[in-house]
């Protein structure tokens, strides 16, 4: 098998939000994405880029990717975000998860990071026993507390 782990290119996205999508399936969330290829471009690519995407591509096609960006801890410094690292389910098992996810790490020791963090769902067994396989550290008594776009809204308005 002709794999190989790349920096994502521009031309890339189409794949790129094919596989977020498939990722929103597999989280039990397919309606939730609503970004474009268009955002995609204009984020990743533009003149101050907001993430860094790496590609697994198997025989000149796109089968997974990593999707990463800086954070910055009062206590650590910069630190990298891992957002979405994602598989082609028919790829899954082949090693191209691990192979992208050592991408990752490397690049974060590359860049003199002191912390790599990224969120993973209770019910991921799977994903689970591999990170802590890895040496990551499972953090069970912090929750990820988000906001929408309605929540937002809502406070900024009322306050409440």
């Amino acid at each position: 098998m002709d794999t190989k782990i790349r920096d994502a290119r521009k031309e890339d996205m189409p794949a790129v939000l094919e596989l977020i999508k498939e990722l929103a399936v597999f989280e039990k969330e397919p309606d939730a994405v609503i970004t474009t290829v268009e955002t995609l471009e204009k984020e990743g690519f533009g003149t101050n880029p907001l993430f860094h995407v790496f590609v697994a591509e198997v025989e000149g096609q796109i089968e997974g990717m990593a999707l990463v960006y800086y954070r910055f801890s009062t206590w650590k410094g910069r630190t990298l975000h891992l957002e979405d690292l994602i598989v082609r389910e028919k790829k899954r098992g082949t090693g191209l998860g691990n192979a992208l996810y050592k991408k990752v790490i490397a690049y974060a020791k590359e860049q003199g990071l002191k912390r790599v963090e990224w969120v993973v769902l209770d019910w991921n067994q799977h994903a689970i026993d591999f990170y802590e396989r890895s040496g990551a550290t499972i953090l069970k008594d912090w929750y990820t507390v988000q906001m929408d776009e309605k929540g937002i809204t809502k406070y900024v308005d009322t306050g409440v």
